[in-house]
């Protein structure tokens, strides 16, 4: 079976490998955020950052929303960590940015680690 998005996500995962290689592990979430951002637009990856997404009860609109770190490509949302490990309450998460927005692929990408942690998640 073919992964959905396979060079999509091997582009982002190539890039945020890049940061991780400058950069190491110690910064806080958002200066990995800002330096991806440069690097997506070194390598030409369309995103979008802080992507506000409607969550919806019963058809109604909530006043509540999710913020996604970046939609990559229109159809890959990438949620950023800078902790010491990932928990299922991150890939939680991240599952619910993709049931909001019926994206089928997302990457949670951890910086806070010695080596780049990710995980891709498929809904």
């Amino acid at each position: 079976m073919e992964l959905i998005y396979k060079n999509e996500v091997y582009q982002i995962i190539g890039a945020a490998m890049e940061v991780h290689k400058e950069l190491g592990c110690g910064f806080l979430e958002a200066v990995y955020q800002e330096a991806l951002e440069l690097e997506f637009m070194f390598r030409k990856i369309p995103y979008q950052r802080e992507k506000k997404l409607n969550i919806f009860y019963k058809g109604i609109l909530l006043n509540k929303y999710y913020e996604a770190d970046f939609i990559c490509f229109d159809k890959v949302i990438v949620e950023l960590k800078a902790l010491s490990g990932l928990t299922s309450d991150h890939e939680a998460q991240l599952l619910n940015y993709l049931k909001t927005t019926n994206l089928k692929v997302g990457l949670l990408i951890n910086f806070g680690r010695q080596s780049l942690e990710y995980k891709r998640m498929v809904r």
